[in-house]
Parts: C-alpha cells; sequence; structure tokens
C-alpha cells in the first residue's frame, strides 16, 4: 500500500472476481474512532478516487473513510460490458474484501446510481446512503438523456485537438475560476480503456424507480444549487425515500467534491451516525 501524505491518504488494491479494484483511504489517529461506522465514497464519470482527495482527510478525522475507484475506471481493472448492476456487484465483493461488516456509501452523480444499486441489493452491508447529485433515471428521466448530447465522447485525432473538445464540452459546468478542477476530469477521462461516455450510458439504462423501493436504509439527498444536470432532481429523488433528509450546497456545480469539500464533509458527518 503506498502512502501520499505521511500519516494520511494511503493506497491499495482489493481482489474481486471481475479483477484488482483501486482505493485511496485515510484512517483517524484517534484510537476511539475506529468504532464509527466506515465510509465508502463512489465517484462520478468518468473520474476517480481523486474526485475526494479534498473530502477524504476531513471525513478521515472521525471514521475510516475508502473512496475507490469504480471498476473500468482510475486504476481499477477495466470492464467492457459497463452497467450500474455490474459497478454495484463489485462495490459488494470490495467491502467484503475489506472485511467491512457494514459502511455508508456517499455517491456523486454516477456514483450516487451505484451507491444506490449496492443498497439495494446487499441491504445488510450499507447502514447510510447519501446519495450526491444523484440523477433520478425513471421513464421521463431516461428520455431527456436520450436527447442529451454525448458528454464526454470525443474521437481520437492526430493533432489531440480532442482534448480541447472534451475540455470545451465540460467547460460550462465547472467554476471559470478553477480550471485545476477540470484538468483533473479531463486526466481521468484519459485512463478510460474506451468511450469515457460508457459509464453515463449505463446509467441512461438504469430503472431508478424500480430500485429505490429495495432501499431499507436511512438517506441523504445532497444537492448542488449550481448543478444543471442533477439539481432539478433532488426533491423527485428524495421523494422516492420515506423520511430521507434533504441538504444544499447553494452555488455547487458538477464538480461538488472538489469545489466545496467541507461543506460536503459537514453534511454528510451530520448525517452520519
Amino acid at each position: 500500500m503506498s502512502v501520499d501524505s505521511p500519516g494520511l491518504i494511503r493506497r491499495g488494491y482489493a481482489d474481486t472476481s471481475r479483477g484488482q479494484v483501486h482505493y485511496a483511504e485515510v484512517t483517524p489517529r484517534e484510537p476511539d474512532a475506529g468504532a464509527a461506522l466506515p465510509v465508502l465514497l463512489l465517484h462520478q464519470t468518468p473520474r476517480s478516487w481523486d474526485e475526494y482527495r479534498e473530502v477524504l482527510p476531513l471525513l478521515g478525522r472521525t471514521r475510516r473513510a475508502i473512496a475507490m475507484d469504480t471498476i473500468g475506471f482510475g486504476a481499477s481493472a477495466s470492464v467492457k460490458d459497463h452497467s450500474v448492476e455490474i459497478y454495484a456487484s463489485v462495490v459488494v465483493e470490495f467491502i467484503q474484501a475489506l472485511g467491512l461488516p457494514q459502511v455508508a456509501l456517499v455517491g456523486h452523480h454516477t456514483g450516487g446510481l451505484v451507491a444506490l444499486e449496492t443498497a439495494a441489493r446487499a441491504p445488510g452491508r450499507v447502514a447510510a446512503l447519501v446519495l450526491s447529485s444523484t440523477p433520478n433515471y425513471d421513464a421521463a428521466g431516461r428520455a431527456r438523456a436520450a436527447r442529451r448530447p454525448p458528454l464526454d465522447h470525443v474521437d481520437q485525432r492526430p493533432d489531440g485537438s480532442h482534448l480541447a473538445e472534451l475540455w470545451g464540452k465540460r467547460r460550462g459546468f465547472y467554476p471559470a475560476d478553477r480550471p485545476d478542477l477540470l484538468t483533473r476530469l479531463v486526466r481521468d477521462a484519459l485512463t478510460v480503456d474506451g468511450d469515457a461516455e460508457a459509464g453515463h450510458l449505463a446509467c441512461h439504462r438504469y430503472r431508478v424507480e424500480d430500485r429505490a423501493p429495495l432501499v431499507r436504509c436511512r438517506v441523504l439527498c445532497l444537492g448542488a444549487s449550481a448543478d444543471p444536470f442533477a439539481f432539478p432532481d433532488l426533491l423527485p429523488l428524495a421523494a422516492r425515500f420515506p423520511q430521507a433528509k434533504v441538504a444544499v450546497i447553494g452555488g455547487g456545480m458538477v464538480p461538488l467534491m472538489e469545489q466545496r469539500p467541507a461543506e460536503v464533509a459537514e453534511a454528510i458527518t451530520e448525517f452520519l451516525p
């Protein structure tokens, strides 16, 4: 296991039936914090654990905090048959591989759907669920997604102009004064073995209306008010879960985790047992 900063973020791999899964984690230094429920963080498409680089140390002050690369992304093993169900099945295996009896799951955008599916298929493993900027892909949501132009698909060109094209497609969803955040997304997109759009297409096929009723744990729906994709879905999604809590981070955009890490960590910490 490698260490990014002494005593801070540690990285490693876990074995699953789909290949190795890469992850990063922070463990609290206080010995009495080990009893707190661990939190597992799932990223959006086409990101990696790096989406939580700023949030991990904040959550890791009081509990074990882990961010994994979804199978097919980051430094995890590649896959050809992308689906939310396959992503979630590997999350369940990952939890088992780390020997965790239960976790709290946090998912952002695509990661929110993967977290939802994980809680639906392995209710005994998930004690709490935080759905951040998670799309409500029911019939109407799937129809809207089908009409939307591809967000991350670009055709490679010898002059490298496809990189500028990807930058241009994403630029409007990122803070104008934070090109560093968009650089991180482009870097992660380049690690995907195949089309970086595959994760979005997997989400577009997902049936939230069928799977949400199977969730048995407590739920927090977290919204970023300046996220044009997901914010309109915040309340309709929350309505699918009895007594779900709702929190809004004003001005938050698509890269919410890096843009507003302190506010995200505070909302998660206040919600988790």
